[in-house]
């Protein structure tokens, strides 16, 4: 990135997410994402003595696609029709050294599976707490681990997050993933501001 990254004054960037995302929990496969539709305004404020910026997203303004068939991706073939996966997020805020392009963000949400149709599910199971800090550096876990990519001088990056997730209240859910086990989310980004 550059110096045209630094913020003076309170202002708002775009974070756009991209289509090469994965997603894996516990030992099941990695999923492919495209989270190409998801994104949202970033608001952020002047520079602080640390030289960073601090960042916050305003989740009722974050669109994250679900995980169903048109998004998501197992072993090369689409989720079958009617399984989804609403993404409901609580918080994602962070900050960006402008001098590197290293991007930290912490992130939770609630994860919701369903089964039928979207506005009338058949079955929707309890919600699942996930909550992470998203790097464009490394992380390491008990299972998983990941590299990030700080942002290049168009805002382009890669953030990976390990995350713990905990039992929830549907036995049955918990048993098919093994819950608690560990969750490895791998984002391609695009922060948007006066470099892009």
């Amino acid at each position: 990135m550059s110096a045209s990254a630094l913020a003076s004054d309170t202002g708002t960037w775009q974070l756009r997410t991209g289509a090469g995302c994965q997603l894996v929990i516990g030992c099941f496969p990695p999923f492919a994402y495209d989270a190409s539709r998801g994104g949202g305004p970033v608001v952020h404020a002047p520079t602080n003595g640390q030289g960073l910026v601090p960042l916050k997203v305003p989740c009722d303004r974050l669109t994250i696609p679900p995980l169903d068939g048109q998004t998501a991706r197992l072993f090369g073939l689409p989720l079958p029709p009617g399984i989804s996966v609403q993404i409901e997020p609580d918080l994602l805020e962070g900050c960006l050294n402008p001098s590197s392009g290293e991007l930290q963000l912490s992130f939770r949400s609630r994860f919701r599976f369903t089964l039928g149709a979207a506005k009338a599910p058949l079955y929707q199971a309890s919600d699942l707490v996930v909550e992470t800090a998203l790097t464009s550096g490394r992380v390491q876990g008990q299972r998983h681990r990941g590299q990030g990519q700080a942002l290049n001088g168009e805002g382009r990056g890669r953030l990976v997050g390990v995350a713990t997730i905990a039992p929830c209240q549907d036995s049955w859910l918990n048993v098919f993933l093994g819950l608690p086990d560990e969750a490895l989310a791998v984002m391609d980004v695009h922060l948007i501001g006066p470099w892009s």
